[in-house]
């Protein structure tokens, strides 16, 4: 039988800090009862706890990693495996009744693996009242259990959750190693750099955005808005057009504010040094700089403000429309 593919969290790219700790603790069979897993969003955590318990439930391990064969991987890798579950947001956060119903399951025994494995996703956004029922958890925790929780770097953690687990931190990729996962995606290698460098080092983001419009219309703005035109301003149809267009995205539009704060960003950064230590968003749409626009910090400086600005207008339900046109207009 044909060994079956296995991501198991020894085989991600990427995250040699949140590996190496990992490694330590399989190695040392020394597991803790609850891992915190904290980073940007869309990095692997939950890939990562994941492979975590497919490693600790493997019944024929290669040393610690998962093989990928047995009958524990083979159900890992088929997403039914009876001793992982996984506690998603409903709504806008982990609710109590969810933990309650976790408490619950957790007295008893895992079904049929060594230890059960729980992730619960997000819980920076549990309410006060879930978190306490948690609490009671993480301070007496059931034998055989192991919880994964993961948290946003950038978002506040009640530090009474934090305080019960093991840290566990992960950071944004290289672009190299997300030009890597997305091309696994079936991202088309050119497409795929442009998107890793995007997304900022998030494959989950850069994933995300490829199956919206959203970068499609960031290429269409970028190059009305950089390349020089016989007339000093592009056409005022064309600048109305692309507004409408922002508009539309709806729920997306703030992602697009984001991609066309990553362009100006590699512009200042190209203005005050010779060159980047990797490419920049003109070379990866490979825009000629012959005709490229020359802009100065201080407008440059302004175009991001003038982003800033749409984006606090659009927090305050401005009109989507109106806002994109004056926007556009800044950044001419």
């Amino acid at each position: 039988m044909a060994e079956r593919p296995l991501l198991c969290f020894t085989q991600l790219l990427g995250q040699g800090k949140a590996k190496r700790m990992l490694k330590r603790s399989l190695a040392a069979d020394r597991i803790p009862h609850a891992y915190i897993f904290k980073g940007p969003e869309g990095v692997g955590r939950k890939l990562f706890g994941r492979g975590l318990a497919a490693a600790i439930n493997c019944r024929n391990p290669r040393g610690i990693a998962a093989c990928g064969a047995c009958s524990s991987c083979i159900k890992f890798h088929s997403g039914n495996h009876p001793d992982f579950l996984v506690i998603s947001p409903d709504g806008g956060g982990i609710r109590i009744n969810q933990v309650r119903k976790l408490s619950r399951d957790l007295t008893y025994p895992p079904y049929e693996s060594a230890m059960r494995v729980v992730i619960l996703e997000d819980v920076h956004t549990m309410r006060q009242e879930a978190a306490n029922s948690l609490l009671k958890t993480l301070e007496e925790p059931p034998e055989n259990n192991l919880l994964i929780l993961t948290a946003e770097s950038s978002q506040e953690t009640l530090a009474t959750l934090t305080s019960r687990c093991q840290v566990v931190p992960f950071s944004r990729l290289d672009d190299d190693d997300t030009t890597k996962i997305l091309e696994n995606h079936g991202v088309e290698p050119g497409n795929a750099r442009l998107l890793a460098h995007l997304s900022g080092g998030s494959p989950g983001r850069a994933l995300s955005l490829k199956d919206t419009e959203t970068v499609e219309l960031w290429k269409d703005i970028v190059a009305v808005l950089s390349v020089q035109s016989i007339d000093s301003d592009p056409d005022l149809c064309v600048v109305l057009q692309l507004a409408e267009k922002m508009a539309d995205l709806k729920d997306h539009l703030d992602h697009l504010l984001g991609l066309l704060k990553v362009w100006l960003r590699d512009l200042l950064v190209a203005h005050h040094g010779p060159s980047l230590p990797g490419e920049t968003t003109l070379q990866l749409l490979k825009v000629a700089s012959p005709d490229l626009k020359s802009w100065s910090s201080e407008q440059l400086f302004a175009k991001v403000q003038a982003i800033d600005f749409a984006e606090r207008a659009l927090a305050r339900n401005c009109n989507r429309l109106l806002v994109c046109e004056v926007l556009l207009f800044k950044l001419q």
